[in-house]
């Protein structure tokens, strides 16, 4: 059921649009990590624990990406490109709580052979499985040309 009345859903491709463009920014991340990293412990190592460290510390980079972009202001940068939003089922801002719920809820919609994504294009509310496991809800946000464009009109004296 959808709870929040007069607001937009965006489509699967959208979706996955926003998520691209997340992760060409962590990649860049990843590299900039990498670049640190490796001479930090002693060059390119074949170390279980260097190994272990390095992708340890590049899930701590994505979790912190998406969980603070998603508590400060609802938007990753892929996502403000697309014009997304996250908020709760009511319509505010969402927490650490539901931010971590939503990012462990991804990771299994993600494992599922993306499944989890894919279920936003069948299901009538467009949510996919960590929406629906963390009680958020992925709204498309109108153009800002529109709405610019709308109140100018509103404005301008009627001749």
């Amino acid at each position: 059921m959808n709870h929040l009345p007069n607001t937009d859903r965006p489509t699967l491709p959208r979706r996955l649009a926003a998520i691209a463009y997340d992760w060409l920014l962590l990649l860049a991340l990843f590299l900039l990590l990498g670049f640190v990293y490796v001479p930090l412990v002693g060059g390119i190592t074949q170390s279980l624990i260097a190994r272990l460290g390095f992708q340890l510390l590049l899930l701590a980079v994505i979790w912190l990406f998406f969980c603070w972009f998603w508590t400060h202001g609802g938007q990753t940068l892929g996502m403000r490109a697309w014009r997304l939003r996250v908020v709760t089922r009511n319509g505010d801002p969402i927490g650490w709580r539901q931010a971590n719920l939503r990012f462990l809820a991804g990771f299994l919609s993600f494992l599922c052979a993306g499944l989890g994504f894919g279920w936003a294009a069948i299901d009538r509310d467009r949510r996919a499985w960590h929406d629906y496991l963390s009680h958020t809800d992925l709204i498309l946000l109108p153009k800002a040309n529109a709405r610019a464009n709308s109140a100018g009109a509103a404005q301008k004296p009627q001749r």
